[in-house]
């Protein structure tokens, strides 16, 4: 097991033990009631635009926001398609790309910060979308791992996209025209994973059209999704150490809308998203083609998502989309 990934993986053993016990007294002492589960419905046809998404790879630029909700302090990074030839790593405050491009909202596990992340990251930026990953102030590498904290998260994420996408009118920004905040998505791993299930159901921000859950689980959030569909894509190991597989599944399984299970019968609790290689590979090249499909409404992209998903031996997919 790497050094980096060690302490995110038991910081969230601490999360699913945590939550377990904890989280309905949380709420209650907030002044929140559990979530309600929903009545069985029938599956809802998405609202997925019709578009097309870029057709090249993009320079990747970075940057980073100093963001602050009433004493929380969210430093943002940013990944955004840049101005250049694709390729290379991303380049710090570089021109942006013409066009107006998709926002993804990244949440990072316990223990950990975006640029964990930043190889699956980057390729979605040259891709085509700006990925805007805050860095949580509890629950973060060297921050006090307060557990509990990640019933705050939907909120943290909603403020900094509110900050995100007031960059598309601000004179003079990098980004002004360039963000599409009628085509927004959420993600996360681990914890991550939690806050952007808590995005869809008790937290439920309306602006977000689509999610992704990497290792994510419904504890102290609840699976009572809420508001217009939205097409879900999950990421699981089937051999997660710390988020058991059949949690990941139950929290699928209660998603009303267009959804997809990549399962990954040798994966564990998110080495793969940490470090470049073949498993890394069919995650992002899915998640990729999701989101073209989801966001940019490229029906093209939606036929190659099992492609993708199934190449090798790598993953299984059940596809609802």
């Amino acid at each position: 097991m790497s050094r980096r990934i060690a302490p995110a993986l038991m910081a969230s053993a601490v999360l699913v033990a945590g939550l377990v016990g904890c989280s309905a007294d949380a709420r209650k002492t907030e002044g929140q009631q559990a979530p309600v589960e929903p009545p069985p419905a029938a599956t809802p046809t998405p609202q997925v635009p019709a578009g097309k998404a870029p057709q090249r790879a993009f320079a990747v630029g970075v940057r980073q926001l100093k963001l602050d909700r009433d004493g929380r302090a969210l430093p943002t990074t940013l990944w955004y398609p840049a101005a250049g030839q694709s390729g290379g790593k991303a380049k710090r405050s570089a021109t942006a790309a013409e066009g107006r491009f998709p926002v993804v909202m990244f949440s990072h596990g316990l223990g950990g910060r975006p640029d964990d992340y930043a190889t699956l990251l980057t390729r979605w930026a040259a891709a085509g979308f700006v990925v805007a990953a805050p860095t949580f102030p509890h629950t973060s590498r060297g921050a006090d791992n307060n557990v509990l904290d990640v019933l705050n998260q939907p909120a943290d994420v909603s403020y900094a996209l509110d900050q995100v996408l007031a960059l598309d009118g601000t004179a003079g920004d990098a980004l002004r025209g360039r963000l599409d905040g009628e085509r927004v998505a959420a993600a996360g791993h681990s914890a991550g994973g939690v806050t952007t299930i808590g995005l869809f159901t008790a937290s439920r921000d309306e602006r977000l059209d689509a999610g992704v859950v990497f290792a994510g689980t419904a504890l102290g959030v609840g699976t009572a999704f809420a508001g217009a569909a939205a097409p879900q894509l999950f990421v699981h190991g089937e051999l997660d150490e710390v988020v058991e597989y059949a949690a990941g599944k139950a929290a699928y399984d209660k998603v009303p809308w267009p959804k997809a299970m990549l399962s990954l019968p040798k994966g564990d609790h998110g080495r793969a998203l940490l470090s470049d290689g073949a498993t890394l590979r069919v995650v992002s090249d899915t998640s990729v083609e999701f989101l073209r499909w989801s966001l940019y409404g490229d029906a093209d992209a939606r036929k190659r998502i099992p492609t993708d998903a199934t190449r090798g031996d790598i993953a299984t997919f059940d596809d609802h989309l």
